[in-house]
């Protein structure tokens, strides 16, 4: 078999492992390959299986802090809780930088530009560095009035405001941890992304009950302390980053001359990054909405939803990781002029992603119930959980064709049209319905998990017709 080893990275020609079981090793190893060369299929496993694992890593963060927090009582979960909400703004102002990141490092990658790549990555870490001091200036010192904001009681301001505090002041490890991610996985090193996380989860693991509780010689800070694990554990990983950045063991190096300000390649980047942040709040507040129109059902159909949701997003997340590989399959070849290579890698990866939230799917239906009472005991709760779950699942082959074409109109550059599309789904199209079908029929509040439904798999219908038109594939970066 002929090499596909990426012809720029100095590495000695190897051979692609042969089969699904080699495919996957080599994949966890983060064996360079050229992914405008490679076979498409075995393309996408490879830079897919690290991302779907580094999407879990992630996901660790926040279940580790509730599981200890929990201990605490429920003021402390309650702060857990409403500083979320707040950090929600950060996370996607972070997951806008990565959509701009990683369509450029990508794009300059297939051009075999190292130095534009590079570049690139970074005039989004000096974006990133200085959007992150920004929030922590404005909002650590306000953290108290925040949570009051929230809806705090006086007695949560009091045990909560040291943890709000250092999650919003330190800020930047979301950020920077979110963006210097989306370096390496536009650059093909998808891999090293995953080593990175697992290495700060594993370091906010074992920190998080030491400041929490006191252990050994460390402090007892209680809720605090949990930010203060947190922070460090994203600190670490986030130097680790900037390290392997710099020292130039991945596929992009940077120098200092990278970090000064550039102004037409920053231009670029904010004019991508901004209509990727767009685009996700556009996502993510309509789901404001829908919890606005649920609360008039009262606490046990919103507690039904809050579950199910939970249980779906933590589902949701692997697949992301397809998607997120389809996003540099796609900038990469259009980089190396293959538009129509970027193109099978994309259904392909819808072809992987159906597979796998189609089983996720049949087993949400199956086993709803069963789901539903491990995470609550209330009666009154569970047919509301079980129906958000085996409702919202019927459309689950829809999510994951919808999740890659917006991940491949993104690693285009062609950031605004899956912005227009949310925009119109969500805003105009899913709150209406869910209003409508809550509450001018017997539904009820299950019309609102018919209207998400209804909504995702109209936006994935959409996307593949305006995807097939291909405009996509003349955008510049």
């Amino acid at each position: 078999m002929s090499s596909f080893i990426e012809p720029s990275s100095g590495a000695p020609a190897a051979p692609l492992p042969r089969g699904l079981r080699a495919t996957f090793a080599a994949a966890l190893r983060g064996v360079h390959i050229d992914y405008t060369t490679a076979p498409v299929g075995q393309a996408v496993i490879m830079l897919a299986v690290p991302m779907v694992m580094e999407m879990a890593m992630e996901s660790i963060f926040a279940v580790a802090d509730v599981f200890w927090v929990a201990h605490l009582g429920a003021d402390a979960v309650a702060t857990v809780g409403l500083t979320e909400s707040l950090m929600t703004m950060i996370y996607t102002a972070a997951l806008g930088l990565s959509i701009g990141a990683t369509a450029l490092v990508a794009r300059r990658t297939g051009e075999h530009d190292r130095e534009g790549a590079a570049r690139a990555a970074g005039q989004s870490i000096v974006l990133g560095v200085a959007l992150a001091a920004a929030i922590g200036l404005i909002a650590a010192p306000f953290a108290p009035s925040l949570l009051r904001g929230m809806g705090a009681t006086e007695e949560v301001v009091r045990t909560g405001s040291g943890f709000a505090r250092l999650m919003l002041g330190g800020n930047a490890t979301v950020l920077l941890l979110f963006l210097q991610n989306a370096v390496f996985r536009g650059a093909g090193d998808a891999a090293v992304a995953m080593r990175v996380l697992i290495a700060g989860n594993l370091l906010n693991i074992v920190l998080g009950p030491c400041f929490i509780f006191g252990l050994g010689p460390f402090p007892e800070l209680g809720v605090t302390g949990a930010a203060l694990a947190t922070n460090i554990g994203r600190g670490a990983a986030v130097v680790y980053q900037f390290l392997l950045l710099t020292r130039g063991q991945g596929r992009v190096r940077i120098a200092l001359r990278h970090l000064k300000l550039d102004v037409r390649m920053m231009q670029t980047v904010l004019r991508l990054s901004g209509s990727g942040t767009f685009q996700i709040l556009i996502g993510t507040a309509s789901y404001v909405g829908l919890i606005r129109i649920l609360s008039t059902f009262g606490s046990t159909a919103l507690a039904g939803y809050t579950i199910g949701m939970r249980v779906i997003i933590f589902a949701l997340l692997p697949a992301f990781g397809i998607s997120n590989a389809a996003a540099t399959m796609v900038g990469q070849n259009l980089g190396a002029k293959q538009p129509e290579r970027a193109e099978r890698a994309v259904w392909t990866a819808v072809t992987y992603n159906m597979i796998f939230l189609g089983t996720v799917g049949l087993g949400f239906l199956l086993g709803a119930a069963q789901i539903a009472r491990f995470f609550t005991p209330d009666p009154l709760v569970q047919p509301y959980a079980i129906a958000c779950l085996r409702i919202v699942s019927l459309g689950f082959l829809f999510y994951a064709s919808g999740m890659v074409l917006t991940s491949a109109f993104n690693g285009a550059g062609d950031t605004w049209t899956p912005t227009w599309i949310n925009l119109g789904v969500f805003w105009l199209f899913e709150i209406p319905l869910a209003w409508v079908l809550a509450t001018q029929t017997a539904l009820g509040p299950r019309g609102v998990f018919w209207a998400l439904t209804i909504a995702y798999s109209s936006l994935a219908v959409v996307s593949a017709i305006v995807f097939r038109r291909g405009r996509w594939k003349d955008r510049t970066v």
